[in-house]
């Protein structure tokens, strides 16, 4: 007897219907699985066996042919066992029931249990678009799959609560989700602006970063407070909206790293990867591609701590995604596309020895040396980034004043008043920040005064910016130019921002 059962498969972050065919036939007991497995799947055969005998089934020993359908679809993942094991419970004639409009996904476990699965967002988001009206799915992954509204999702403990409910002999409700809080869960330590002494310029330049999205490189000696500075960047960035939310969960998910008691993010990712990383590791990719450090960090910071420790090939294949948005990896197989629309966030030292400039010590590199550790960033990289901000070293005096500066609540209220003015701008089209605007929307959207016109022209030939710095100082002013509620770019808001321009010594 043939059975069909439906599940899915993960491309990249999206889903694919998968059709689970199973076929019994007298014969020499043989089990198979075709359609492109990979080795999580062909080792479903020894979990399904296991499950169905640990439930109070019978495996039947006959001849089982599993298809998974389309069969050019790279199966991967333990997430087809459930949709394996009922097949074969419908095909030996064990369990009798129409499940035509039901999704299953679920890893077993030998003892029948049903185990957390990567990915049940993105799936059950296919079901939907594919109207499906029911998904049966791991009773630990019930919250996430909630997320999806016009989705019936039935949570399962087992096979053999699975077998009751197919059989109609116990009855599974609905699951409702608790009602999801709007702040944001406590996933990290975060550092307290108010409580970083000193370093005041650099603040602003977060705050001001913060609130327009913009690309940012601190540079300054060791112990001045660059990292402490970059960690509290998360203390100022605004909530995300839900349908952020959902982009960042759906990542999460699919890389298996979401959080077991947190259905969905909620709070802008930070990501810190180490230099040593290698480029599949930073941009995505692996045989089947995986999303990278900067997918992770889609619609948060990526901190690249010691930025030039960092391998030249590492950051100049992150000037595309800067730039676009996106990453695409191209295999033999085909390609997929991952998301990839983050801050980035380097500190750097100003030297090998990383006293070049201090006043309080002396540099004992010389000038050819601390050129060239300079230039290991390339023009190209360095056009991309809008704010780059120096932090000289802490007074004592600084350092030990017992005053509170300003806290982070108060300049998150500013930059989130400041991100409602950009939503609104850009309201109907794809873009949430000004710096994804593109020369299109500049020249749209920025209203200059005539004096700020005249100190553009007269710093487009004096420091010979390109095309892109001029477009990035104007993103920039606009930017500086929301936080102080102003429709109009005027000629102080261009000063700042031509003030943030990066520069590398000679």
């Amino acid at each position: 007897m043939l059975a069909k059962v439906r599940s899915g498969a993960i491309v990249g972050l999206d889903g694919a219907i998968v059709e689970v065919e199973v076929d019994i036939s007298s014969g020499l007991p043989a089990f198979m699985i075709v359609g492109l497995p990979d080795a999580a799947v062909q080792e479903a055969k020894e979990r399904v066996r296991a499950a169905i005998r640990n439930s109070g089934g019978t495996f039947p020993m006959k001849r089982i042919v599993v298809n998974l359908a389309p069969a050019d679809l790279k199966k991967a993942g333990p997430a087809y066992d459930l949709p394996i094991a009922v097949g074969i419970l419908l095909s030996s004639e064990q369990v009798s029931a129409d499940i035509a409009d039901t999704m299953l996904l679920g890893e077993l476990s030998l003892d029948g249990g049903l185990r957390h699965t990567n990915g049940i967002l993105p799936l059950v988001a296919l079901a939907h678009e594919e109207k499906i009206p029911t998904v049966i799915v791991p009773e630990a992954d019930a919250g996430e799959a909630s997320l999806i509204e016009g989705v019936k999702v039935i949570p399962m403990s087992s096979l053999s609560q699975m077998v009751g409910y197919l059989q109609g002999e116990i009855s599974i409700p609905e699951y409702k989700p608790e009602t999801i809080p709007d702040r944001a869960s406590p996933l990290m330590n975060i550092t307290d602006l108010a409580h970083i002494k000193g370093q005041e310029h650099v603040k602003r330049a977060l705050e001001v970063a913060a609130a327009g999205g913009h690309n940012m490189i601190m540079c300054g000696p060791p112990g001045s407070g660059k990292t402490l500075l970059a960690r509290s960047l998360p203390s100022i960035l605004p909530p995300m909206t839900n349908d952020e939310a959902l982009e960042v969960t759906k990542i999460y998910s699919v890389s298996g790293l979401l959080p077991s008691d947190t259905p969905m993010v909620r709070q802008r990712p930070f990501r810190s990867p180490h230099y040593t990383i290698s480029n599949a590791g930073l941009v995505g990719g692996g045989h089947w591609p995986k999303p990278g450090e900067i997918s992770l960090s889609h619609r948060g910071v990526l901190f690249l701590d010691e930025l030039l420790e960092f391998g030249h090939s590492l950051l100049e294949v992150l000037r595309q995604p800067l730039e676009d948005k996106v990453v695409t990896i191209s295999r033999a197989q085909g390609r997929v596309t991952f998301p990839a629309s983050f801050m980035l966030v380097g500190a750097m030292n100003p030297c090998p020895c990383g006293y070049y400039g201090d006043p309080f010590h002396k540099c004992t590199c010389p000038s050819s040396l601390v050129s060239r550790y300079q230039r290991r960033i390339s023009g190209p990289f360095i056009d991309r980034v809008d704010i780059f901000v120096e932090v000289p070293h802490i007074d004592y005096e600084k350092l030990t004043d017992d005053r509170l500066g300003e806290t982070s609540e108060k300049v998150q209220s500013r930059v989130t008043t400041a991100r409602a003015r950009q939503l609104k701008r850009f309201k109907g089209t794809r873009l949430t920040s000004n710096a994804e605007m593109t020369p299109a929307e500049i020249r749209e959207l920025c209203h200059v005064e005539d004096a700020a016109q005249s100190l553009l022209q007269a710093a487009m030939k004096q420091l010979y910016f390109s095309a892109r710095a001029f477009h990035r100082v104007l993103k920039l002013a606009l930017t500086i130019a929301d936080l102080e509620n102003s429709d109009i770019i005027k000629a102080h808001h261009v000063a700042e921002a031509i003030q943030y321009r990066p520069r590398r010594t000679e």
